[in-house]
């Protein structure tokens, strides 16, 4: 048997306050989901004015993240340099999911939507940052 660590409430309510504190301070309205190790939603929040179809695409992009193990940036490349058999694939292809990781370990992954892609992911990677987690395996 393994032991793993998981995240808990608590820690998906520290990476949305973080994500969510992150996005105000640049004016941006944002979905912001965070998953666990299954890709199952642990926390969803939309903030005031971000767009309806980010709900579903945010929980998609943190979705990707634990299925393909890499943020989403990466499915999102694949795509774009060619290899179009990637839209098939059963998860959203566009940056902005990042893992959450620790000690080697994915644990889940936050997903964000209503901004630039770029921004998207610097949103969720500030959320990850707030509990001394990384974003690379």
């Amino acid at each position: 048997m393994k032991t793993r660590t998981v995240l808990t409430l608590d820690d998906a309510r520290k990476i949305a306050a973080a994500a969510e504190a992150e996005a105000l301070r640049n004016g941006w309205n944002v979905v912001i989901a965070v998953c666990d190790h299954g890709g199952h939603l642990i926390c969803l929040q939309r903030l005031d004015d971000a767009p309806l179809m980010g709900v579903s695409v945010a929980a998609e992009k943190a979705r990707a993240c634990v299925h393909a193990r890499r943020p989403s940036k990466a499915l999102e490349d694949m795509v774009n340099n060619g290899r179009y058999a990637g839209l098939d694939l059963p998860v959203q292809c566009i940056e902005g999911g990042e893992m959450i990781v620790i000690d080697g370990e994915l644990l889940g992954a936050v997903g964000v939507s209503g901004v630039k892609p770029f921004e998207d992911a610097q949103i969720a990677r500030s959320g990850i940052a707030a509990i001394g987690a990384g974003y690379t395996l």
